[in-house]
């Protein structure tokens, strides 16, 4: 369950990198709703089988990277909070959506290593 996870997780990731591109492309016109409605979605779907995936059997004690999932969990958990925020506040939510992103690819970067390792 891990690393379906992690699967849902770099969807939901690659769809917020496509996300970037059109926002910031010359323009800056607002990508279509649906494609921010999926990737909520699919983040929203990989972070509850994260949390389900973290209730099985620790792994990484040898390591030292045994509360990595929870870490990731936590500030994935906090991402999605703050992107909900960006949905909810329309008009100029550059703070919110800068939180957003630095959190969920934190969180993203420490899953990467509980899941590689």
């Amino acid at each position: 369950m891990l690393i379906l996870s992690f699967a849902v997780l770099t969807a939901a990731a690659a769809l917020g990198a496509l996300l970037v591109v059109l926002v910031m492309r010359e323009g800056g016109a607002r990508p279509a709703w649906w494609v921010g409605a999926v990737h909520g979605v699919l983040g929203a779907l990989g972070l509850l089988i994260l949390f389900l995936a973290l209730r099985g059997p620790p792994r990484g004690a040898v390591d030292g990277t045994s509360l990595f999932g929870w870490d990731a969990a936590g500030l994935l958990a906090v991402a999605l909070l703050a992107g909900i925020g960006v949905l909810v506040r329309r008009r100029r939510p550059g703070l919110l959506l800068a939180l957003h992103a630095i959190l969920a690819v934190f969180g993203y970067v420490i899953l990467f290593t509980y899941v590689s390792l």
